[in-house]
C-alpha cells in the first residue's frame, strides 16, 4: 500500500511541476501576444496616417494586392537571399510544372513592376527595402 501511495505522490509532484511550467509558458505567450497586438495597432495607425497624408498631397491611394500575393511576400520577408519562381512554387505547394512556374514568374514580375520586388539577376527576385514600409503591399 505504501508503495502505491509513493507512486501517487511522485505522480502528483510531476503533474504540479508540469502545471507550473505551463503557467509560466502561458504568461510568456500572453505577453508576446499583447506585444504583437500593440505592434499591429501601431502599424494600422501608421498605415492610416500615410494614406491620409498621401491623399492630402494629391497622390492616388495605392491599389491593394490581389489574393494570394501576401503569401508570396511572406516568403520573401523570411528569405533575404532571394528566390526563384520554382522555389516559391515548391514552398507554397502550388506545383512545379512549367505552367505553375511560369504563372508564378508572372506574379513575381508584377510585384517587381510595382517596386515591391527587385529582379537582381534574371529570374532571381528579392524584396525591396521600401516594400517593408510601403502601405501598397497591404490589402486593407
Amino acid at each position: 500500500m505504501r508503495e502505491l501511495l509513493d507512486k501517487i505522490e511522485t505522480r502528483q509532484r510531476l503533474v504540479r511541476e508540469t502545471a507550473e511550467r505551463l503557467r509560466e509558458q502561458i504568461a510568456q505567450l500572453t505577453g508576446q501576444l499583447a506585444a504583437a497586438e500593440r505592434s499591429l495597432e501601431r502599424l494600422e495607425t501608421t498605415r492610416e496616417t500615410v494614406l491620409e497624408l498621401a491623399t492630402k498631397d494629391g497622390a492616388p491611394s495605392p491599389e491593394p494586392l490581389p489574393p494570394g500575393y501576401h503569401e508570396i511576400l511572406a516568403l520573401f520577408e523570411q528569405n533575404s537571399d532571394g528566390l526563384r519562381a520554382r522555389e516559391v512554387c515548391r514552398t507554397l505547394g502550388t506545383g512545379t510544372e512549367p505552367r505553375h512556374t511560369e504563372s508564378m514568374r508572372a506574379k513575381l514580375k508584377r510585384l517587381a513592376n510595382r517596386g515591391i520586388l527587385t529582379e537582381s539577376e534574371p529570374g532571381l527576385f528579392t524584396l525591396t527595402l521600401s516594400a517593408l514600409t510601403t502601405p501598397e503591399t497591404d490589402s486593407n
